[in-house]
């Protein structure tokens, strides 16, 4: 086992476990550089990854397990897709590079984490991360970050829609996050609206992607909204070809899609880095422009979803996509979230990256290094 190089390490339970799988596939073009293996606390967890990827799953789940297993596997450097409170039982390695990679580029407010002060290197997609964590903690070292783009949007997919006539827009509301802080849907506030606003526009299919989360909620009226929408959806033309897509990569989704209306999350802005030249909506179920604007700069190249304006999103989205004005502002807000990188580019990034704190690594346990340094 102690070829093992690089680990991914996940204490999430199942409900969490697509915060893993988006990264598996290119931890598996990883491990053609560097042995990687997967370190999960949660046997069920380790199931579900178990029958998605190649790569050896080890279940620890207790922190005497862990230790164990780290002893065995005598890894270089560990990633953490998340900020679970039992990635510290991890971070207590003191012979591993410790990196947190999250699972997306999102502009709520737990993307810039204190947490992110206890790991050796923080993974982020370009220049707004950058700025996101500078101004969002105290006294941050900055030069903990790592620009390496959105290595999951280089990958290739099959698109999941059948081709249609019609043109598509899709729905995609985050969940409602485990803190009001965090708090993001448009499901309860917008959801039915939005839903039927796109139903009334003429020659167009709806597409219903919600967050994993929305689809297993245990809030009443997330999960009472979530099924409303599937009645609008079961209610509608059944020759217009609307569909709820609950399962499966929204990634592979979006290109049989012509505009998407979404809440602010990972999924307006990887629709912005791969669908640049098509319109999207970010909704504001809160109401409070300035704010939106302020903490999301995607809101600034999109149109906005609101109680005021939500009575004319049907009107708004047919004028949209005959007449797409804002496609100049997106090409310029693609930059200032990924910098200048194209489709490839961030895995090149993501791979150097990871390489060069393994050779870090390998150099400071052997006293080639005196410090950590970028």
């Amino acid at each position: 086992m102690n070829d093992v190089r690089v680990l991914a390490y996940f204490a999430g339970d199942p409900t969490r476990t697509y915060q893993l799988v988006q990264w598996l596939e290119v931890l598996e073009i990883l491990d053609g550089v560097h042995p990687v293996g997967l370190v999960l606390r949660d046997p069920d967890s380790a199931d579900v990854i178990g029958a998605r990827t190649r790569l050896p799953v080890h279940v620890a789940e207790t922190f005497a397990d862990l230790t164990e297993t780290y002893a065995d596997l005598d890894a270089a450097v560990v990633l953490y897709c998340n900020n679970s409170p039992l990635n510290f039982e991890s971070l207590v390695d003191s012979r591993m590079l410790h990196v947190h990679v999250n699972h997306g580029e999102s502009d709520k407010q737990s993307m810039a984490s204190n947490n992110a002060k206890a790991y050796d290197r923080v993974f982020v997609a370009g220049d707004a991360a950058v700025e996101r964590y500078v101004a969002g903690l105290l006294d941050f070292d900055a030069s903990k970050l790592v620009r390496v783009g959105r290595p999951q949007l280089d990958l290739p997919r099959t698109p999941l829609l059948a081709p249609s006539s019609r043109r598509t827009v899709m729905y995609a509301p985050t969940w409602e996050g485990d803190a009001d802080y965090n708090d993001y849907t448009s499901i309860v506030a917008l959801g039915q609206s939005i839903v039927g606003a796109i139903l009334d526009v003429p020659d167009v299919r709806l597409v219903y992607k919600p967050h994993p989360k929305v689809t297993t909620s245990l809030t009443p009226s997330v999960a009472e909204a979530h099924l409303a929408i599937l009645q609008l959806i079961g209610d509608a033309d059944p020759g217009a070809g609307h569909t709820a897509v609950l399962t499966g990569d929204i990634l592979a989704v979006m290109p049989g899609c012509d505009a998407m209306v979404t809440d602010v999350s990972s999924v307006g802005l990887d629709w912005l880095y791969l669908h640049t030249d098509k319109p999207i909506f970010v909704t504001d179920p809160l109401g409070d422009a300035a704010s939106l604007r302020h903490q999301a700069p995607i809101s600034r190249c999109a149109d906005i979803v609101d109680l005021e304006s939500i009575g004319g999103l049907t009107e708004f989205l047919a004028e949209r996509l005959d007449h797409d004005e804002l496609r100049m502002g997106r090409l310029s807000m693609r930059h200032h979230y990924f910098d200048d990188l194209q489709v490839g580019d961030s895995t090149g990034r993501f791979l150097t990256s990871v390489s060069d704190l393994v050779a870090l690594r390998d150099r400071l346990v052997t006293g080639g290094d005196t410090a950590i340094t970028a």
